[in-house]
């Protein structure tokens, strides 16, 4: 795979052919790069850094070499894991403007050679930090709404599990106080259990803020993070899925009990293909912690809501809170008390393969669980016995 790399690298760094000539075979060679894991584009790395030093007469400068090479290892990294091409774009700007236009681009190529190496890591268990969960500032994260976590039953370490979180809210204060904190004595409600709060792969692209998440406990809710957790880290692994996205966060209303659940199906295929259980859970007070400005349907601004989230797949609430006092606006979240109710586990058997009818009749088995888990407990926290979940 490497052939062509190498000869045009030793090639013009013997002088042997121009850089123009490098520049117009490179778009043919792309194949061929695309195709190269870590410890390749390592060894590239070294022959493109051999060639600068040996070509004095080079008309581009390192630093624009170096940030080439690593733009071109991003465009690998996003093709070869298919990620969006919006998202793609993204990658290859935000890197352009580190390394071109900024005047620290050697910390910026280390801390890209740190995100090439560590990479795979978000997908494979994360990077826990036993200290970060258990700082004191959470306990008053959690004490601030307060947050309450009950469960309805017990949970064996003995077998894995995905836990199934309803509603997602605005920014999920909930589910990040119980799940990816210590905040709550986690450790004590479930005893055996490890939680993985997963999220979206975004989050870890970004430096620092990515072994910040890590450190949680959190991890990417890509399928093949799912796959090593439910394979390759023994039993007692809790995978914390709040599956409606942010798709739901237009329906987090005061009040609001509508659920973006119809069409997700993927963690019912996943609990199917390794044959763990699913368990239901559900936040009461999650949706009243934030307000949000309803625009007049098919509006100028509605339109743009819409036109927005088509093209980012990202809602853009005009959301808000309270302010540093009580009666102030602001975007810190309402001191609304939100309570977790656990629920039973929902066995599933294990099938490799599950057809579509497969997974619709399970999806049809855990939507009246959770059904019949909301209709138990929403009465106790000034929900009307009237009051129906909404499944859009």
């Amino acid at each position: 795979k490497l052939s062509l790399v190498i000869i045009l690298s030793e090639c013009s760094s013997l002088g042997l052919i121009s850089i123009k000539s490098v520049l117009i075979i490179l778009p043919y060679s792309a194949p061929v790069l695309l195709e190269l894991d870590t410890v390749q584009y390592l060894i590239l790395s070294y022959l493109a850094l051999s060639f600068v030093s040996r070509l004095r007469t080079c008309v581009l400068p390192t630093w624009l070499i170096l940030g080439l090479l690593f733009l071109l290892y991003s465009l690998h990294r996003c093709l070869t894991e298919k990620i969006w091409r919006r998202k793609l774009i993204t990658v290859i700007f935000v890197n352009l403007y580190l390394v071109v236009f900024t005047s620290y681009w050697p910390v910026t190529v280390l801390i890209l050679t740190w995100l090439a190496y560590d990479w795979k890591t978000p997908e494979r268990g994360g990077r826990r930090v036993t200290s970060v969960r258990n700082w004191r500032l959470w306990k008053h994260y959690c004490d601030y709404f307060p947050l309450r976590l009950l469960k309805t039953h017990d949970i064996s370490p003995s077998y894995n599990y995905i836990l199934v979180c309803h509603p997602h809210g605005v920014l999920s204060h909930s589910w990040f106080g119980q799940f990816a904190t210590n905040g709550l004595c986690f450790s004590k409600i479930f005893p055996g259990i490890t939680p993985y709060v997963l999220t979206l792969g975004a989050f870890f692209w970004v430096p620092l803020l990515r072994d910040y998440v890590m450190s949680s406990g959190t991890c990417s809710v890509s399928q093949s993070s799912m796959d090593f957790l439910l394979t390759h880290r023994g039993t007692g692994n809790m995978l914390i899925v709040v599956v409606g996205g942010l798709a739901e966060c237009k329906y987090s209303l005061p009040g609001s009990t509508t659920l973006v659940l119809k069409n997700r199906t993927g963690f019912v295929r996943m609990a199917l293909r390794h044959g763990v259980p699913l368990i239901p859970a559900y936040a009461f007070g999650e949706a009243d912690l934030y307000s949000q400005h309803i625009f007049t349907p098919g509006g100028l601004v509605n339109r743009f809501q819409k036109w927005f989230q088509s093209m980012v797949h990202i809602y853009p609430c005009a959301f808000y809170g309270r302010g540093f006092t009580e009666n102030s606006w602001g975007l810190l979240p309402y001191a609304q008390p939100v309570t977790t109710i656990v629920g039973k586990p929902l066995p599933l058997p294990k099938i490799e393969n599950p057809s579509q009818e497969t997974v619709a009749k399970y999806h049809a088995l855990y939507t009246d669980a959770l059904r019949k888990l909301f209709d138990q407990h929403k009465t106790k926290f000034g929900i009307s016995e009237t009051q129906e979940l909404v499944i859009v």
